[in-house]
């Protein structure tokens, strides 16, 4: 849910900060106010094409940021965590566009590309009316809702797994039966290769433990020789450590019954003692593990050049050894199967066959839901001064089948541009387009995923009651969805659970938008402007309460 924009220097907007609630919104105001410049700044923040003449005037830089609650976008926040992009539930989209015309766009303050912003913000706003940003006219979207009206995404994904399962078992099959010479020379090279390291029987916790030990045996002498001299300072020497604290611990320790304060450093000194005699103990025991073994020494560095020159000759890391042996086993595997090419055709068969018996269930699933659908839409449309036209979703064969299926999906509509069903993208105008997705989400609200739409201007070409027909389309809409509409109707409007009015202001000379949200006797005058024009009575007014619900 979209829950605040911010805009800065974008056309006439200088800055504001609107919050947005759940359910249905109206946005009213003049002809010319400035009500799309809202729609257009948040399309601008979902990744829209963007120039340097959306700046205000005046102004270095635009800059605008939506924020959105992605407690009920699942996608979201599945992209986001697939992106390693921070998920705490809140979305923050920034996007700033400076005066060359260049622009930067930002996740939840970290960078990204437009094209990223565009992909995280189809999950989130739909925009419906005379705007790019329809997902209703792409064709992969229109299937998409169509399935998951339908509930068919689990089916769906079965298909795809199914396709990719055929698709892997085809190529293998096809590169066994088109290169099996190849094939044959790979798996001689790999066996080779393979033979070489199993003999060499290398692990990499072998190598860490070999190199340790050649710097212990290479460093024997050295080792030896600090040891001894250590023992010698510590404990075996005339001026041995030891034997000098505990000379002073013996005078101190008589002296002390004339200094009490003399006990804690005789204490001191005692634990000093004990340490020492622990360390010289432990020297001790070093230099009787510790031993010169100069064939032992010769055999690791036998072992360690060994090791080097198989990395050498296979052009790898030694610690990498043990990884290439496990990859060329798995290749020789493969390549074994491969040379069986009776069971190599079967699998690739068989699992054809499990695609297209899952794709042919698909198919059934979707001609029931497309019949339905398109009935249902057709039913709304003739509320919304669609009369005669009629609401088709065409299923056209894909030659071969895809992770989707055996179909595309088209919408399509006849009855108003010709008799013929022709696609929706290049048979309605904009404002029909508009109205036509209003029907399509009324249908579908329980399945669609996006969580909040916005309808700009839905209401062009309409009056009288279809235009309180779409008023409360919206606002049975708005209690599922959030719902954002730009209307200059006030049908549409009364009906909104909120209302805001945008109009125009000159500060220092200067055009500004600006934005009111309408509570009790403001939002009275506003409907009243709506139904009335200038001059507004008290007839108007009463009508206004009236359509408002007001006594």
């Amino acid at each position: 849910m979209l829950c605040r924009l911010t805009i800065r220097d974008f056309v006439l907007v200088d800055r504001l900060e609107l919050e947005f609630q759940q359910g249905f919104s109206a946005l009213t105001g003049e002809t010319g106010a400035g009500k799309s410049i809202l729609v257009d700044a948040l399309a601008f923040a979902l990744g829209e094409r963007a120039d340097a003449g959306l700046i205000r005037a005046g102004s270095e830089r635009a800059e605008v940021n939506a924020e959105f609650d992605l407690a009920a976008s699942p996608e979201a926040t599945a992209w986001l965590q697939a992106h390693d992009l921070d998920t705490p539930g809140v979305l923050l989209l920034r996007r700033v566009l400076d005066a060359s015309g260049r622009s930067r766009a930002y996740l939840n303050g970290s960078p990204v590309t437009v094209q990223q912003l565009r992909e995280v913000a189809e999950s989130l706003v739909d925009i419906h009316g005379q705007h790019a940003h329809q997902s209703l006219l792409r064709s992969e979207a229109q299937r998409a809702l169509v399935d998951s009206h339908a509930r068919l995404e689990s089916l769906l994904a079965e298909v795809a797994t199914a396709w990719r399962n055929w698709r892997a078992a085809k190529t293998l099959f096809d590169t066994a039966s088109s290169g099996s010479e190849a094939l044959s020379v790979e798996r001689e090279q790999l066996e080779w290769q393979v033979h070489e390291l199993q003999t060499l029987n290398f692990s990499t916790k072998e190598w860490q433990l070999l190199n340790e030990e050649h710097k212990r045996l290479g460093h024997a002498a050295s080792l030896v020789e600090g040891a001894q001299f250590s023992l010698q300072i510590l404990d075996e020497g005339d001026a041995a450590c030891e034997a000098q604290v505990a000379a002073a611990i013996n005078r101190l320790e008589g002296l002390c019954e004339y200094d009490p304060a003399l006990s804690e450093i005789t204490d001191l000194l005692q634990s000093v003692q004990a340490e020492l005699g622990e360390a010289a103990s432990a020297l001790n025991r070093y230099t009787h593990r510790i031993e010169l073994d100069p064939r032992r020494l010769v055999e690791v560095e036998q072992r360690i050049e060994a090791v080097l020159g198989c990395a050498r000759k296979f052009r790898c890391a030694p610690d990498d050894l043990t990884m290439l042996l496990a990859r060329w086993q798995e290749r020789l595997s493969v390549l074994g199967e491969a040379a069986d090419l009776a069971a190599l055709e079967a699998r690739a068969t068989a699992a054809r066959a499990q695609y297209e018996q899952l794709a042919q269930r698909l198919s059934g699933k979707r001609a029931q839901a497309v019949e339905v659908l398109g009935r249902e839409v057709s039913q709304v449309m003739q509320q919304l001064a669609l009369a005669g036209g009629r609401f088709e979703i065409a299923l056209l064969p894909v030659e071969g089948g895809n992770a989707a299926g055996f179909e595309q999906v088209e919408f399509r509509i006849a009855g108003l541009a010709g008799s013929e069903p022709r696609s929706l993208a290049k048979v309605a105008s904009g404002g029909e387009i508009s109205r036509i997705s209003l029907a399509i989400q009324v249908v579908t609200s329980q399945a669609a995923s996006v969580p909040t739409l916005i309808f700009d201007e839905v209401d062009v070409g309409i009056g009288g009651g279809v235009a309180e027909v779409v008023g409360r389309l919206l606002r049975e809409l708005g209690g599922k969805r959030q719902v954002l509409c730009v209307t200059h109707l006030p049908q549409v409007a009364a009906r909104a659970n909120w209302q805001w009015q945008v109009s125009k202001t000159i500060r220092a000379g200067a055009v500004r938008s600006h934005v009111a949200t309408l509570e009790g006797d403001a939002r009275v005058e506003e409907i009243a402007r709506m139904l009335g024009g200038i001059d507004i009575t008290s007839i108007t007014r009463q009508h206004a309460r009236e359509m408002l619900g007001l006594p």
